[in-house]
């Protein structure tokens, strides 16, 4: 017992400090353990990496291929070599496609840039890949001026499609201009009165094949244009519905548009008649030949793994003589003012129609293989819709659901046009886990220090007799909230919601238009949070960087009184400023968004601001809003607190006697003082941005050691360590050992072994610098000369 009362107060210090330290970071390895054990007994692909070659990605059990290449695993060569045919030299070329000549057109032509001459790389009604001719095109020939020349489509349809076809080989010139000229051009040599050529007619459906490349955004912006134009991606629709039909039993087979033609001429009369257009699933997203198969008197739809899309055409009445089917890659051509699309996923389009002029006793029942990203998104609901040409957008009636299986959508609707199914998306958000024990232990134990900081802070402003508190109490506040909300607030409701029961099996009942491919559970609530979250922790580093400014007024610039007014200035900046921040943030992004501004400005995963943007990190709320700012205040803080360390506290002064030099530990812990109050350890996010996953784990468990008990630190640093506290411990402990009454004998000896073991104890932890702590002057003062003392000492 001796031996243990004459133990060093400092040495049992050490030992609980070390204690709490293992404990903390052994929470840090155990959680890593746990989480390193959880994705080693995940199950492994049954995919093995790499398994699709050449740039194929696997997606919805297969590989899909770039137009390259083709085959199981992307390996079969699905393109033309290098060629050169005469003076021009053509790069490797996707077979069904035109490839474009490395010369290009004069800067003295009305052409400038665009490819002098294409060739095509054709495939063969056996599936052999051969070059084409070449097709010199005119450089002064513009789809304006070809648009003028419509009423020469009788006389001269095979150059005029020609031309449009090779005006719109390079899909990254075409404007939306263009576009409009085009889709006029080729919807009048569709046009049976223009009595164009069956091989004009094939080369437009080339021309509208290309078109179909061009980006969504010069599609719109036609669309925009006027009433007119809109009108003219109708007139091509319809005009192609009648093309389908007049081609016999022939099939015409695009990369983004397919027409088949089926000749009912022979079929007996007096009974219903048949007919089923399939197109199978290809191991790329272009169409082929071969990938459109029809078959006739078929009863009933009959999908399978290898089909992508059915349709089945009935037909009631005796003068059907011939019946024709489209269909589009994608839906550029329908417009839709309804029904907007954000997501990638193509919307197959596919018509079915007869030649009668009145077809209401024909019908069609539709499949769909829905082609999506299964791990990222999951099929909320889907409608059965056609395309309204008078309206000139999707329309629900007279189609309706019919009941699903094995992941097909089944459609039936009682007329023949344009059919489509459009379809909407949830995506399938991967919400965190609870907060873990490492964060949960920290936070706990920073809001109870920082609870203890402001009330100590206020209770004995009087008693210090200082008048600078207001800095370190505002630092204490915000941080005190924003831990509050973390903790409280920052998971998203949204993560407990109940899920419905027929989830991956949408509604095939109602058969309700759609607005938009995308939905989102809206959270008001968590936006509410993730908004508090911005300004409180936007708040909390502004008064960091008060406090480093404050410091710099008082210890580097002690020749100047601070400013006048100051507390009421630094505290329009400190709260002010990061709310204006916050609203034009909001302000902005919904002007951007309209009514689904939420997920811009937030993450769904959790009530925080969102990382990425429309268009990455670059455009995103996080950077512009947050990391910007932040950045700005930890540069000033860092460039002040190096200023302080070497001017001030590490600053030898040979001028002071060695009793009154300040330690090495004091000088350690004052530098420990400002860190935490400057923020310095927040620089460990900028690790966590690393691409390396072992790597930002790492600084991830350092961000949430050093910042989770950033509050506790504060009360280490700024409270216990103050004169007045350790006082008014002392009392407390002495009145404690005192009413215990455990030692009767030789009371007086105990109680002054007892005072001197607490006074032992509390003077083991030197008092921090009150100036560095903004309450009053201390001992670091002693390290500046007694003239520089009494400069700074007016200043407060």
């Amino acid at each position: 017992m001796a031996s243990c009362r004459a133990c060093d107060l400092k040495v049992l210090v050490a030992i609980v400090c070390g204690l709490l330290t293992t404990i903390v970071l052994g929470l840090g390895i155990w959680t890593t353990v746990i989480r390193i054990q959880k994705e080693l007994s995940t199950s492994s692909p049954s995919i093995p990496m790499e398994f699709c070659r050449n740039g194929g990605t696997w997606e919805n059990g297969g590989c899909t291929c770039p137009d390259f290449w083709r085959g199981r695993r992307c390996t079969i060569a699905n393109f033309c070599e290098n060629s050169t045919y005469g003076i021009f030299t053509f790069d490797r070329i996707p077979a069904g496609k035109y490839g474009l000549s490395q010369q290009r057109c004069d800067k003295d032509t009305l052409n400038e840039g665009n490819p002098r001459a294409t060739r095509l790389c054709n495939i063969t009604m056996y599936g052999e890949i051969k070059l084409g001719n070449v097709t010199i095109g005119n450089c002064n020939q513009t789809l304006e001026a070809l648009e003028d020349q419509i009423g020469n489509i009788s006389t001269q349809s095979l150059n005029i499609s020609n031309e449009v076809r090779f005006l719109t080989s390079d899909v990254n010139r075409i404007t939306p201009e263009g576009v409009i000229s085009a889709t006029k051009v080729v919807g009048e040599i569709f046009n049976p009165e223009r009595n164009a050529t069956l091989e004009a007619k094939e080369i437009a459906v080339t021309t509208v094949s290309q078109l179909l490349d061009a980006g969504e955004g010069v599609f719109q912006e036609a669309a925009a244009a006027g009433t007119d134009d809109v009108n003219t991606f109708a007139m091509l629709v319809k005009q192609m519905e009648i093309y389908s039909t007049s081609l016999g039993n022939k099939a015409v087979v695009e990369p983004n548009v397919a027409v088949q033609s089926v000749d009912l001429s022979s079929e007996s009369t007096g009974h219903s008649t048949s007919v089923l257009f399939s197109v199978k699933k290809g191991s790329s997203d272009s169409l082929i030949p071969g990938s459109t198969v029809v078959d006739r008197d078929v009863e009933r739809l009959n999908p399978n793994g290898q089909i992508e899309l059915q349709i089945l055409l009935n037909t009631s009445t005796s003068n059907t003589t011939a019946c024709g089917f489209v269909v589009y890659q994608n839906n550029k051509l329908f417009q839709s003012k309804t029904f907007k699309t954000k997501s990638d996923f193509s919307q197959k389009i596919i018509s079915g129609s007869t030649n009668e002029n009145n077809s209401q006793g024909a019908s069609v029942d539709i499949v769909f293989n829905p082609k999506y990203n299964q791990k990222e998104f999951q099929l909320h609901s889907y409608a059965c819709v056609y395309w309204n040409l008078s309206t000139k957008d999707w329309d629900t009636r007279g189609c309706y659901k019919k009941r699903n299986s094995n992941g097909f959508l089944h459609c039936h609707c009682n007329h023949t046009t344009n059919f489509a199914v459009l379809m909407s998306f949830k995506k399938n958000y991967k919400y965190p886990e609870s907060l873990n024990i490492l964060s949960s232990v920290g936070c706990a134990l920073s809001i109870t220090g920082l609870v203890l900081t402001i009330i100590f802070q206020i209770a004995t402003r009087n008693v210090r007799k200082t008048s600078v508190t207001w800095v370190l109490v505002s630092l204490c506040v915000s941080m005190l909230i924003f831990n509050l909300l973390f903790v409280f607030g920052i998971e998203n409701s949204n993560k407990n919601l109940k899920e419905i029961s027929d989830t991956n099996k949408p509604d095939s009942n109602r058969n309700e238009m759609l607005t938009q491919d995308t939905v989102y559970i809206p959270n008001p609530k968590c936006t509410v949070v993730a908004a508090l979250l911005h300004y409180f922790l936007l708040v909390t580093f502004s008064w960091t960087g008060l406090s480093a400014a404050q410091l710099y007024f008082l210890l580097i610039r002690t020749m100047r009184p601070l400013p006048q007014r100051f507390i009421l200035f630094i505290s329009l900046i400190g709260w002010g400023v990061p709310a204006i921040v916050v609203v034009v943030t909001v302000g902005i992004i919904f002007s951007q968004s309209g009514s689904q501004w939420e997920l811009d400005y937030r993450q769904e995963e959790i009530c925080w601001l969102a990382v990425s943007g429309k268009n990455g990190l670059i455009t995103s709320s996080l950077l512009w809003s947050f990391m910007m700012p932040i950045t700005i205040i930890l540069i000033n803080n860092i460039v002040i607190f190096i200023i302080i360390i070497v001017k001030v506290i590490w600053k030898t002064n040979q001028n002071l006697t060695s009793t009154k030099k300040v330690s090495f530990l004091k000088k350690i812990l004052s530098t420990l003082s400002i860190t935490v109050v400057f923020g310095v350890t927040w620089i460990l996010a900028y690790f966590m941005l690393i691409g390396n996953d072992d790597v930002r784990e790492i600084f991830s468990y350092m961000f949430c050691l050093f910042n989770t008990t950033q509050g506790l630190q504060i009360f280490i640093l700024y409270t216990v360590k103050t004169k007045i506290f350790q006082s008014e411990a002392s009392k407390v402990l002495k009145s404690l050992s005192e009413s215990t009454g455990r030692v009767k004998l030789l009371p007086s000896v105990t109680s002054l072994r007892l005072r001197l073991r607490m006074y032992n104890l509390l003077t083991s932890f030197p008092a921090l610098n009150e100036r560095f702590t903004l309450l009053e002057p201390s001992v670091i003062m002693e390290e500046m000369t007694p003239s520089e003392s009494d400069q700074a000492d007016s200043s407060i």
